[in-house]
């Protein structure tokens, strides 16, 4: 077995960058051979629990007050439209549900909102995650006592392109949220956007941050930018598919019992492409036409491009919901 490491070098990890393609893909994919099954694809579903009015100025963020989007501020969802939802994504073959609220940080009241829906979609017989914003060591352990299974929260970017991106919080506030999620017995998800004009070596390090962890993040997705009229990247020179690819080729070397997810960005992914990240490492992704605010491809031309690769749905065993 390829063993399992949190002290991966720089140059280590660039030079994987650097591989020829094919032998790149070939070593990734071997690792991903021998702790998965190759044709299983883990499948979520992103609902946007609270929309627009984020205090947060990332420049990629349609849901940030700083930047004119258009984005209408909405209020939190009631319980019963997020359980109608959840219900839908299970139909469709999703076994995760994700619930994401535009908030820098969430209040306790806005907390225990979030939990009695944790513990509804629980009760559905599905994983649940939540993305929220940053958390306290408190609340991570209230989300825990709720059967939370994951949180999301990225890291974006290298630390050193980090505040080209942002400047209301920092790079140790996110590894801090990260700390508290592990500490509290929480599956961690945390990834990154690639293509905001970040250099190789950026995306090098930002892998690194992640395959450092004291644990692997148990989900890393994977994003590629969706540009979004109004926000300050809108308009970059988009990343090389190529380039992706092998980005999603690397994290499955260095982080190889992980899943890899395509996240954003898929509706501008051909087939071809996605086939390639699929045989990369990638192993999960984001099933619906919506991911909080952005397009993602129809249910109908997934299960159409599984179709013609053979890949099936990943079932999984949801663990019972734990009272608080």
């Amino acid at each position: 077995m390829t063993q399992v490491r949190n002290n991966w070098q720089i140059t280590e990890i660039e030079d994987l960058f650097n591989l020829p393609f094919n032998d790149l893909i070939f070593e990734s994919h071997s690792i991903h051979r021998k702790y998965f099954n190759p044709n299983e694809v883990q499948v979520s579903t992103l609902l946007s629990i609270k929309t627009g009015a984020c205090p947060e100025d990332c420049a990629y963020c349609s849901q940030s007050s700083r930047n004119d989007t258009g984005l209408e501020r909405e209020r939190l969802l009631p319980i019963d439209e997020v359980v109608e939802a959840a219900l839908e994504a299970k139909s469709n073959g999703a076994t995760r549900f994700c619930m994401g609220a535009a908030w820098r940080n969430p209040t306790d009241k806005s907390l225990s909102h979030v939990i009695d829906m944790v513990s509804a979609v629980k009760d559905l017989g599905m994983e649940t995650c939540v993305t929220l914003g940053m958390l306290e060591k408190d609340q991570a352990k209230k989300l825990k006592g709720a059967g939370l299974d994951y949180y999301n929260h990225n890291l974006d970017t290298s630390p050193e392109f980090y505040g080209e991106v942002i400047s209301t919080r920092t790079y140790d506030d996110r590894l801090k949220t990260l700390e508290h999620v592990r500490d509290a017995g929480i599956n961690v998800c945390s990834g990154g956007i690639l293509g905001m004009g970040e250099t190789r070596h950026d995306r090098a390090r930002l892998l690194q941050e992640l395959a450092n962890l004291p644990k692997h993040p148990e989900s890393v997705p994977i994003n590629d930018l969706v540009q979004i009229k109004g926000t300050p990247l809108d308009g970059i020179d988009k990343l090389d598919s190529f380039e992706f690819i092998r980005t999603i080729a690397v994290s499955r070397i260095l982080m190889p019992k992980s899943y890899v997810r395509l996240s954003a960005g898929r509706t501008e992914m051909n087939d071809e492409m996605q086939s390639l990240c699929f045989f990369a490492g990638a192993n999960s992704m984001f099933y619906g036409d919506r991911l909080l605010t952005t397009d993602n491809p129809d249910e109908n031309h997934d299960q159409a491009l599984f179709s013609r690769l053979g890949i099936q749905y990943e079932k999984k065993k949801v663990s019972a919901p734990i009272g608080i």
